[in-house]
C-alpha cells in the first residue's frame, strides 16, 4: 500500500475564533484530505485559554512571552483546550464531510512531556527560571496516530501531555505542533498564522519571502528580519524539520483558498532542507 503524503497543520489565533472562518479553513483541510492526503491538526487555543482564567479570576503572569501556569490555571487550561477548542474543531470537521477523532498527548500516550527549564541570562548570570505546569515534547510514540490515518481520520490534537509520573503540561503550541510535525516525518509542517508570512520588511506585504533554505533561519533572527510573534514560529519549522519534516511552511489562515496551493509556491514562506 502506498503511503499517502502527510500534511500537519498547526490551527490558532484569528483563524480559530472567527467560525465562518473556521468552518472555511476546515473545509478547505477536508479537500486536502479528499484529494488523498493524510491531514493532521494540532493547536492551541490561546484567545480561549485567555478567556477561561478571566473568568474564573486567575491571573496570568508572562514570563519571557510563556504564561506561567499553576495547578490551579492547568486545570482550566486543559478544560479550554479539550473541552471546548479541541470539541468544537472535531464537530466542525464532522459536520463538514470529513471524520475527526479529538485527542492530546496525553491519549495513548502520544507524547510524553518533561517540565519545562527555562533559562534567563540577568546581569550575566544563568538562571533557571520555573513556569509552573509548562512542559516540553520529551518523545512521540506515532502509534495511536498511525492507526486513526489507516482508518482515515482526522486526528486532532491539543497541545497538552503528561510526564512519565503523570504530572499534566501546558506546551506551547508551535513547539508542540513542530516537535510532532517532526517525529511523524511529516511531508509538509504546514502553520497557519494570521499574516502572509515572513516579509523582509514587516510594514511592506510586497516584501514576503517566498522561499528560504533551513540554514538561513539563524542569520535572518541575528538580522532581525525574523522578529517577534514570527520567532517562535520560525523555531518551530526549524525544529520540524531538524526532527524529520521534509518541508514546512508558513501561510496566512485569515485566508483559506491558501490552504488549497499548498503544494504550489503561490502563497506564504516556503522552508526547505
Amino acid at each position: 500500500m502506498n503511503k499517502k503524503p502527510l500534511i500537519l497543520f498547526k490551527y490558532g489565533g484569528n483563524a480559530m475564533t472567527n467560525a465562518s472562518l473556521k468552518k472555511d479553513v476546515i473545509r478547505k483541510i477536508i479537500s486536502l484530505k479528499q484529494k488523498g492526503f493524510d491531514v493532521i491538526i494540532s493547536h492551541g487555543g490561546g484567545p480561549y485559554i485567555k478567556k477561561i482564567l478571566k473568568q474564573t479570576g486567575i491571573e496570568s503572569e508572562f514570563i519571557d512571552g510563556q504564561r506561567v501556569t499553576t495547578p490551579e490555571a492547568f486545570v482550566f487550561i486543559e478544560m479550554a483546550l479539550k473541552g471546548q477548542v479541541n470539541s468544537d474543531l472535531v464537530n466542525t470537521i464532522n459536520t463538514n464531510g470529513g471524520k475527526a477523532v479529538g485527542l492530546s498527548g496525553k491519549d495513548g500516550k502520544t507524547v510524553i512531556a518533561a517540565k519545562r527549564k527555562h533559562k534567563r541570562y540577568m546581569d550575566g548570570k544563568e538562571e533557571l527560571i520555573d513556569l509552573g505546569q509548562v512542559g516540553d515534547v520529551a518523545s512521540v510514540d506515532r502509534t495511536l496516530i498511525d492507526a486513526l490515518l489507516e482508518k482515515n481520520f482526522i486526528p486532532v490534537i491539543a497541545c497538552i501531555a503528561a510526564d512519565e509520573k503523570g504530572n499534566g503540561y501546558n506546551i506551547n503550541g508551535d513547539n508542540f505542533a513542530g516537535t510532532l510535525a517532526g517525529a511523524l516525518q511529516a511531508d509538509q509542517f504546514v502553520i497557519l498564522t494570521d499574516v502572509d508570512g515572513l516579509l523582509q520588511d514587516k510594514d511592506k506585504p510586497d516584501t514576503i519571502i517566498r522561499s528560504l533554505h533551513l540554514e538561513e533561519i539563524k542569520k535572518l533572527t541575528s538580522d532581525g528580519t525574523i522578529k517577534g510573534g514570527m520567532i517562535p514560529k520560525m523555531e518551530a519549522c526549524e525544529n520540524a524539520m531538524l526532527k524529520g519534516a521534509l518541508s514546512a511552511k508558513i501561510i496566512n489562515g485569515t485566508k483559506p483558498e491558501q490552504i488549497l496551493s499548498i503544494e504550489e509556491n503561490k502563497f506564504g514562506t516556503l522552508i526547505k532542507k
